[in-house]
């Protein structure tokens, strides 16, 4: 007889709006199962740009209250996950005084050709209203506007066509992904009868249950409801559910990273948010070490399948040049590259960028085929995914008849739960604790927040390091062992910056399946297997180049 297991929620997809959900209403007191055909976060939500932003970008076009609601998450993401989510001064270029008012109001009316330039009038104004939007629970300073002067002496390769440039802050999450598994983590720690599986597939559905192959067996649900947050995917999770959709347009956005010590000093930490010389928005900003240089925005369906291409490698060189004439750029400085498709919501808008940012959670109500409502998460955007979450939650509850018991605004995240308000202090401490260098323990402390502690009390006082980059054996295990690891990728691209950091060589790739292979009981040819698969991927998909 097969067995049937009884869930309030089932989510399918566990990127970021899939994890976000799961822990809100695992936290509510709900059993749920999320479940996604990859690794956790392993599709749109691992190909960000990487910021934690308010959008003020958003300004010209009328969403007020995207800008509203995004600010006031980036502020609490700042005081939630402090390890993973930090300050990032930006810095945007003017080139002119007065353009692009008009251009812009007639956006604000509805009009789908963004402002070609922004002027510092503009840009003054819409510094003043992200001030103003961001004011809630604030924890970073008010925007200032430089002269020509200023810009130039602060970042000396600029390009001397600027006429001013304008200052403010928003922020950057080191390891998306990893945030993705520390949501995960929290709603089964908050509803231990709740599960998250990775590489779990759709199998078949009779309206009653849900079969999913998962790494466990099969497994055979009875939901009260189902929510589909599987981004770019939605529309085909939807089909194979019995509720066909046309809800997705997705847009393409594909990212370079440099090996480029010139340009990392010249930035000082901050990012600079450009006009490219056709009037899109282009960025570049020092990520761990490596320049972040983002992103294409182009119409693209085929989510299994996309890659930053040669013409958008081209077009990020040449914007980089046209910025920065005091520096040169060529592919050899490229260490990676990597791409994703937004779920946007389907439009027929003709500029990509003017597709909104904002989402959406439509519900296919049950039928005679289907005894469960169907929920999809449509759009939104990386920072705002615990507002969104809640709001879909929200629903869940109410259907479900049951009240929310528990507020995720001020809850910290994974390794921000406990998050010290001396690290330095903290550091100290867990090294008398495990005999760790100070240094050690306040760098694990920024990578993992207090999870470090649990890691260096696995290392000890003598951990042995990879040859080529800053992360121990022990520590690789215990991430594999604690972190759902079950490929070789998902510990080098998504619990750890080893791979888009470009730190990554042929000899610690072979050292870092090993220490898989003894964690999850591989055998040789498994071992060998993951190491081709990991390379693969690297090397074809993303340019890695493994010394």
């Amino acid at each position: 007889m097969t067995d049937i297991q009884d869930i309030d929620v089932l989510i399918l997809g566990a990127g970021i709006n899939g994890a976000g959900l799961f822990r809100d209403l695992c936290e509510q007191g709900l059993t749920c199962v999320v479940a996604d055909k990859g690794d956790f976060g392993g599709g749109t939500s691992a190909a960000p740009s990487r910021l934690i932003h308010g959008g003020i970008k958003y300004l010209e076009t009328g969403e007020f209250r995207l800008v509203a609601q995004s600010t006031l998450e980036r502020n609490l993401l700042l005081k939630n996950a402090p390890h993973l989510v930090r300050p990032l001064p930006t810095v945007i270029p003017i080139f002119s005084w007065l353009k692009g008012v008009p251009a812009a109001l007639r956006t604000l009316l509805g009009s789908t050709t963004a402002p070609r330039s922004r002027g510092a009038a503009l840009m003054k104004t819409g510094l003043a209203m992200y001030d103003f939007y961001g004011r809630r629970h604030r924890v970073m300073p008010r925007h200032q506007l430089w002269s020509k002067k200023r810009a130039l002496r602060e970042i000396p390769p600029l390009t001397p066509r600027v006429v001013a440039a304008g200052e403010y802050y928003d922020a950057a999450v080191t390891l998306p992904e990893r945030l993705v598994w520390e949501l995960l983590a929290e709603g089964m720690r908050a509803s231990p009868a709740s599960r998250a599986w990775n590489y779990a597939t759709l199998q078949s559905t009779d309206g009653e249950t849900v079969q999913l192959e998962t790494p466990e067996g099969m497994q055979h649900l009875r939901p009260r409801l189902v929510a589909n947050a599987a981004g770019p995917w939605i529309d085909r999770v939807n089909k194979a559910l019995g509720a066909p959709s046309r809800l997705i347009g997705g847009t393409k956005g594909s990212h370079i990273l440099l090996d480029h010590p010139e340009l990392i000093a010249a930035l000082k930490g901050r990012m600079i948010y450009f006009e490219a010389d056709d009037g899109r928005i282009c960025l570049v900003y020092d990520y761990l070490g490596r320049a972040l240089v983002g992103s294409t925005d182009t119409r693209d369906d085929d989510p299994d399948n996309v890659s930053c291409d040669d013409a958008e490698i081209d077009y990020f060189l040449g914007a980089l040049r046209g910025l920065l004439p005091g520096l040169s750029f060529d592919r050899d400085q490229i260490v990676y590259a990597y791409s994703g498709i937004r779920p946007l919501p389907a439009s027929d808008a003709s500029n990509p960028g003017l597709i909104s940012r904002d989402h959406s959670a439509p519900v296919a109500e049950p039928d005679s085929t289907r005894r469960w409502p169907i929920i999809s998460l449509v759009g939104g955007k990386w920072t705002t995914f615990r507002g969104f979450a809640e709001e879909v939650a929200d629903v869940v509850l109410a259907r479900l008849g049951r009240a929310r018991r528990r507020d995720t605004k001020l809850a910290p995240i994974g390794g921000g739960r406990d998050y010290p308000s001396d690290p330095q202090a903290w550091a100290r401490q867990a090294a008398r604790d495990t005999g760790a260098a100070p240094e050690r323990a306040a760098a694990l402390l920024s990578r993992y927040g207090t999870t470090a502690a649990a890691i260096l009390a696995a290392e000890g006082a003598a951990p042995v390091m990879l040859r080529d980059a800053d992360y121990s054996l022990a520590e690789l295990d215990w991430l594999t062992r604690h972190e759902a690891v079950r490929h070789l990728t998902d510990l080098i691209m998504r619990r750890t910056a080893l791979a888009i950091t470009g730190h990554l060589s042929r000899r610690d790739l072979e050292t870092i399946a090993s220490v898989c292979a003894q964690a999850l009981d591989w055998d040789e040819a498994r071992r060998a297997r993951e190491v081709q698969d990991a390379l693969a991927v690297l090397v074809t998909r993303h340019r890695l180049r493994l010394p």
